[in-house]
């Protein structure tokens, strides 16, 4: 299995039944492929709908019908559309229990840096800022490092998506978790060993495996 796809199936399991969750572009998208049939959760699109969807098949695409990603899909029975000002009042209410985001780099305080690279184009921070400011809780999902390198940092070089909002990181690798203000190894993934993750992860962490 790929490494996205070990990221977001692991990412699924964090779900429970009534949970309102929004998945941020790129590889939080992937998600909704791994929810069981059995979890009763409701999916938010930052650009305005809700409810649950599938990836649409060419024989029934609507244009006008796209997550925040830019991937057509096709709602669900029971799904709602609204326009984006409504889908900001959710976010910034505090109504969403979950959301999934990538990122650039992560820190040991939690910190979260997603959205720019100085001296690279970039087509803003989309609804991140508000996502990580108004929802109760933060999971990033992405590869361990980026072309070899390191993600998850002491501190983070890039400009800051928000400041001390994760509560969760889960990669290919492994599961991290902020407790107590303090990040924390809870999970290996596969064949994935203590070593490696040190090697792979600059921050300082503590380990406290649960599997």
């Amino acid at each position: 299995m790929a490494a996205k796809e070990i990221i977001a199936q692991r990412v699924a399991k964090e779900f429970k039944n009534g949970d309102f969750i929004n998945l941020g572009i790129g590889l939080p998208t992937l998600v909704a492929n791994y929810i069981p049939e059995e979890v009763k959760i409701v999916l938010h699109s930052e650009n305005g709908f809700a409810g649950l969807w599938d990836k649409a098949e060419e024989h029934n695409i609507d244009k006008d019908v796209i997550d925040a990603g830019g991937t057509h899909v096709k709602l669900r029975e029971g799904g709602v559309f609204f326009d984006s000002a409504t889908s900001f009042e959710i976010i910034r209410g505090g109504h969403i229990d979950i959301t999934v985001l990538g990122a650039l780099e992560v820190d040991s305080s939690g910190s979260l840096a997603s959205w720019n690279i100085p001296g690279k184009y970039v087509p803003g921070m989309g609804g991140s800022m508000d996502l990580v400011s108004g929802v109760k809780k933060v999971i990033v999902a992405m590869q361990h490092t980026a072309k070899g390198l390191p993600k998850i940092l002491e501190e983070c070089t890039l400009p800051l998506t928000g400041k001390s909002v994760i509560s969760m990181i889960i990669t290919e690798l492994g599961v991290f978790e902020y407790i107590d203000e303090k990040l924390h190894l809870t999970e290996l993934m596969g064949d994935t060993s203590l070593e490696q993750i040190k090697e792979l992860t600059p921050a300082p962490y503590t380990v406290a495996l649960r599997n």
